[in-house]
């Protein structure tokens, strides 16, 4: 694999897993976060290897504009983008959702994967690659956590736009995929703003006895992300991967 591999959300989580598994198998990696400081100490984990790391808001045109551009000065061919920054945002009914917390959600999630693909096409486009988007199985293969309407549009989105950009980018060799994860233990809790006397009323529950899987650590995401990215993938674009150990089945 030749080119540097593009990271967003790589501070924390599934990002963060995903640049340490690249880093390990010796790909130089670009890191995208808005925390900066944790990209700087995953940084000084690594004295020798390549790692360019930018601080930036995915969903902020301008910022996204010049990370790519001092980008370019560093580097010609991106191999593989893993575009995967996010956020819960707001938790709460469709009733009292504030227009400006939808909108956060929706720019940051569907907004931030677009602007981080675009700016990354020039990079791709003579040697082909990799993208790989980050949806998840809520707004896809579940629906009842209420609540989450805007991260559930949001996500929904993201998986229409990989379709649309597989074909699209087709024309220059790149390969487009879009991974669903389910329960992942990770901080994204952090950055999520619960209502719950808006969803009190509103919550269903199933009668089932617990699910003989555990939500799954970052790495188990990142190691798709990985394979993803390799010549052992190369017939696979346009397309959803589920990675929840079948727990959305039910």
């Amino acid at each position: 694999m030749e080119g540097t591999a593009v990271i967003t959300g790589a501070a924390s989580g599934i990002g963060l897993a995903t640049a340490h598994l690249f880093i390990k198998h010796s790909i130089p990696v670009a890191l995208i976060d808005i925390d900066g400081e944790a990209l700087e100490k995953l940084k000084q984990q690594y004295p020798e290897h390549t790692i360019y790391t930018y601080r930036g808001n995915v969903a902020n045109n301008e910022e996204m504009k010049r990370i790519f551009t001092d980008l370019s000065s560093s580097v010609a061919t991106i191999s593989t983008l893993f575009a995967n920054a996010g956020i819960n945002g707001k938790v709460t009914s469709i009733e009292a959702f504030d227009p400006d917390d939808w909108d956060e959600t929706i720019h940051t999630n569907l907004r931030g994967t677009f602007l981080t693909v675009k700016y990354a096409i020039p990079f791709m486009k003579k040697h082909g690659g990799c993208i790989v988007l980050t949806s998840s199985v809520n707004g896809t293969r579940t629906f009842s956590n209420v609540g989450m309407s805007a991260y559930s549009a949001s996500k929904a989105g993201i998986v229409a736009f990989g379709k649309m950009a597989a074909l699209e980018l087709s024309h220059y060799h790149i390969r487009v995929n879009t991974i669903l994860p389910g329960a992942i233990k990770t901080n994204i809790g952090e950055r999520t703003y619960r209502e719950d006397t808006e969803l009190e009323h509103l919550s269903f529950h199933k009668k089932v006895d617990s699910f003989p899987t555990s939500a799954a650590d970052p790495i188990e995401i990142a190691q798709t992300v990985y394979f993803l990215s390799t010549n052992e993938a190369k017939h696979i674009s346009g397309t959803e991967i589920v990675i929840d150990a079948g727990q959305t089945l039910l």
